[in-house]
């Protein structure tokens, strides 16, 4: 199957990759802020002989272009729908980490026939608190004083701090990954995020398999909410990993990648 493709939507092209075989399970993997799809590779090396894998650079980032000042988490939601229609994808698991989980939980609401499973990884249905808001408009302010510094400082402190040094590598790579991208970029999904509302009600009336990935050190995301966020679906299954802070699935890469590959078949079954 062909693997780099591109689509235009208004006018802008969107970047993705469709990997693996035909005629099988679909998963849909979706990345967080800063990120672009190459944060899935080992992923889809480990599942393209299975699965029909497809990884998304969501807008402004990676290569795909900035649309507008505020990239809300519907309207990359829909981003996601044009990419499947283009595929022709009818049904699918999706899985999202952090912000690519908002996106999802989006796609949810709007699309749910769609969805044979959902999976959050280090992201909940929760919409942001006033002082949330607050702390994404001093994070675009620090942007435009020096997005680079900004960029690498953050980075870091995803990752839990008891494996940054045997994580160096990870660490490094991604600081590259997200530094391509631009400070408009940064600020839309900034503003796009602030903007979400509760999709905790979609949540509940979800009715697929959900798989929940939370790391117990994770600074963004308390235990508590974790667990408060995962206990309203009908049908969940949650992961809570030792260790781990907001990368679940680059700290503890080599556990989750069987235990979310067996999520994907059993929705499937």
């Amino acid at each position: 199957m062909e693997q780099h493709r591109t689509i235009t939507v208004d006018g802008r092209t969107v970047h993705y990759r469709d990997e693996g075989r035909e005629n099988t399970p679909t998963l849909v993997l979706l990345h967080g802020f800063l990120q672009n799809l190459d944060v899935w590779s080992s992923y889809v090396l480990s599942y393209m002989n299975q699965f029909r894998v497809i990884t998304i650079d969501l807008p402004g980032h990676g290569l795909t272009e900035n649309f507008c000042d505020v990239h809300t988490m519907d309207f990359m939601a829909k981003i996601v729908k044009s990419v499947l229609n283009e595929a022709g994808v009818d049904q699918c698991v999706m899985v999202g980490h952090s912000m690519g989980g908002y996106v999802a939980l989006a796609f949810a609401e709007k699309y749910p026939f769609v969805l044979r499973g959902l999976g959050l990884i280090n992201s909940h249905p929760l919409a942001d608190s006033e002082e949330h808001k607050r702390q994404r408009e001093a994070i675009c302010k620090q942007v435009a004083e020096n997005r680079a510094a900004f960029i690498l400082g953050f980075v870091t402190t995803l990752f839990d701090s008891s494996k940054r040094a045997a994580l160096s590598k990870d660490i490094k790579d991604q600081q590259d990954q997200c530094l391509l991208t631009t400070a408009a970029s940064i600020t839309a999904a900034q503003h796009g995020m602030a903007e979400r509302p509760s999709r905790v009600a979609t949540l509940a009336k979800l009715d697929v398999p959900t798989l929940f990935v939370y790391g117990k050190n994770d600074p963004r995301i308390p235990v508590e909410v974790a667990l408060g966020s995962a206990i309203v679906a009908k049908r969940p299954e949650i992961l809570l990993l030792e260790n781990v802070a907001h990368m679940a699935f680059v700290e503890d890469r080599e556990f989750l990648k069987p235990r979310l590959f067996h999520f994907v078949e059993s929705c499937y079954m």
